[in-house]
C-alpha cells in the first residue's frame, strides 16, 4: 500500500505537470551469483560447510518525465536475494552486491517483503522517488535520490551517504536516501551544494540526532579544482576538502576528512590517489594507485570484532566504513583486450598487518544492452589478520578470509 501510494503521487505530479512531455521508461535486469570457498577457521564453514553458493537477482524499472525545467524520477526494484550465506547471516539488510533490502532507518518506508524463507527473500522497493528543478543558476532535488562526494577510487572517506564498499562489483546504482539537495552556481564559476538527509533512529523516530546536513563549495583555479565542506552528520561534526590537480596526462587527487566526535575527540581520515589512461600496444589501458588512512581503525586487531572501538563499529554498522585497521594501499586498473572484452584488476593491501585482497574480472559487452562479467575475489592472509580471517569472541573461529568466484549478467530492455 505504501509503495502504491508513492508511485501514484509521483506519476500524478508528472501527468499534472503537462501532457506535452514524454514519459520515458527504461528497464534493467541483473543476475548475480557467487561461489565461496571458506577457510578452515571460518565459523560459517563449521556451521554449514563449504563451498557456499549465493545469488541475487533484480529487475529495475526506471521512469523519468521532464517538463520544462522540472523532472520526475521513479525507480522500482524487485529483488530476489538468497543462498547459503543469506541463511547464515540472517538477512543483513543488503544483497550480495550491496543493494538495500530494508528502509528501517530511512525517512520513508518504501520497501516491503513479498515472500521469504530460510534461504531466500523477495522484496519490492522504490530506490528513487524524487522531483528535480534546474534553473539557470540554481536547482533542487527533493525525495529519494543518491548523491556522491569525494574523489576516492577504491576508498571513499568524503562520501558520507551510502558509499560503495571497496570490492562492490556493481556500482551503477547507488542506494537512494531521502534527502533535499540544493545547488547554486555563481558567476565566477564556483558552486555551492547543500545536502540534507532525514533518518529514523532505533525506535523509529525522526530526530536530528541521526540526520545529516552538509554544505560543500567547489571552485576551479586555473586547472586545479578545490572543494571544502562542513557537515553535521548524526551527532558528529565533519569538515574536509578535496584538491584535484592534473599532472601531465595523469590526475592527482586528495580528500581529507576531519571528524569531531560528540565526545570531543578528533579523527582525520583521507585518501591520495593518481590515475592515468594510455594505449598499451594499441589496447586502451587505465592504471591507478591510492593510499587510504582510516583514523577510526585500530593498529592491531583485538581478540574479537566485538572489542573494536565504538566509533568504528558505529560506522561499520551504518555502512560508511568497511575496513578495521588504519593504512591501506590499493593499485589496479583495466585493459581492453578486444573491443568486446575488458579486464579489471584491483589489489588492496593492509599496510598494518600485511594481509590483502585481489579482485579481477573479465567483462564481455556484445552490445549496449548486455554485459556478462566473470571474476574472482581472493582474500590473502592468515587467520587473525583482517583479510585472512577476523577472530570471533568466545569461539575458536573467524569470519572472512574466503575465496570467491562470481558471475554477473546485466541486460537493458
Amino acid at each position: 500500500m505504501r509503495l502504491l501510494l508513492a508511485v501514484s503521487v509521483v506519476l500524478t505530479l508528472a501527468v499534472l505537470a503537462g501532457e506535452a512531455s514524454a514519459l520515458e521508461l527504461d528497464a534493467r535486469g541483473k543476475l548475480f551469483g557467487v561461489g565461496t570457498a571458506l577457510p578452515e577457521e571460518s565459523l560459517q564453514r563449521q556451521i554449514s560447510g563449504t563451498p557456499a553458493y549465493d545469488y541475487a537477482a533484480d529487475l529495475r524499472l526506471m521512469f523519468n518525465q521532464e517538463v520544462e525545467r522540472f523532472s520526475f524520477d521513479l525507480h522500482y526494484d524487485l529483488i530476489v536475494n538468497g543462498g547459503d550465506s543469506f541463511a547464515y547471516l540472517t538477512n543483513p539488510g543488503v544483497t550480495l552486491d550491496q543493494s538495500s533490502t530494508s528502509d528501517r532507518f530511512r525517512l520513508m518506508d518504501l520497501t516491503w517483503t513479498v515472500d521469504s524463507g530460510e534461504k531466500y527473500q523477495i522484496v519490492q522497493r522504490l530506490d528513487r522517488l524524487a522531483a528535480q528543478y534546474r534553473g539557470e543558476t540554481w536547482g533542487f532535488i527533493v525525495g529519494r535520490q543518491a548523491v556522491t562526494w569525494g574523489s576516492g577510487i577504491v576508498f571513499q572517506p568524503m562520501d558520507l551517504i551510502s558509499p560503495f564498499a571497496p570490492t562492490t562489483v556493481d556500482t551503477e546504482f547507488k542506494n537512494g536516501d531521502d534527502m533535499l539537495v540544493v545547488d547554486k552556481l555563481f558567476g565566477d564559476g564556483s558552486d555551492l551544494q547543500f545536502v540534507g538527509v532525514a533518518r529514523r533512529d532505533l525506535e523509529g523516530d525522526v530526530t536530528t540526532d541521526v540526520a545529516s546536513a552538509a554544505l560543500k563549495w567547489r571552485k576551479f583555479l586555473g586547472g586545479v579544482e578545490f572543494e571544502v565542506f562542513g557537515a553535521k552528520h548524526y551527532e558528529d561534526q565533519v569538515y574536509g576538502g578535496a584538491v584535484r590537480i592534473p599532472v601531465g596526462g595523469a590526475l592527482l587527487r586528495t580528500d581529507v576528512v576531519a571528524t569531531r566526535l560528540s565526545g570531543g575527540d578528533w579523527r582525520v581520515s583521507g585518501v591520495v590517489n593518481a590515475d592515468i589512461s594510455f594505449d598499451l600496444g594499441e589496447r586502451p589501458t587505465y592504471v591507478f594507485a591510492e593510499y587510504y588512512h582510516n583514523d577510526f581503525g585500530v593498529h592491531t586487531l583485538p581478540a574479537s570484532v566485538l572489542l573494536l572501538p565504538e566509533p568504528l563499529t558505529e560506522r561499520l554498522a551504518r555502512g560508511e566504513v568497511f575496513n578495521l585497521m588504519r593504512d591501506y594501499l590499493a593499485v589496479g586498473g583495466s585493459i581492453q583486450w578486444h573491443p568486446l572484452w575488458t579486464q579489471t584488476l584491483t589489489v588492496i593491501g593492509n599496510l598494518n598487518d600485511g594481509s590483502g585482497v585481489l579482485q579481477t574480472a573479465l567483462s564481455y559487452v556484445p552490445s549496449d544492452q548486455a554485459t556478462l562479467e566473470a571474476g574472482i575475489t581472493w582474500s590473502i592472509g592468515h587467520a587473525g589478520e583482517e583479510f585472512g580471517g577476523i577472530p570471533l569472541l568466545g569461539v575458536d573461529a573467524t569470519t572472512g578470509g574466503a575465496f570467491q568466484g562470481f558471475l554477473r549478467w546485466v541486460y537493458y530492455f
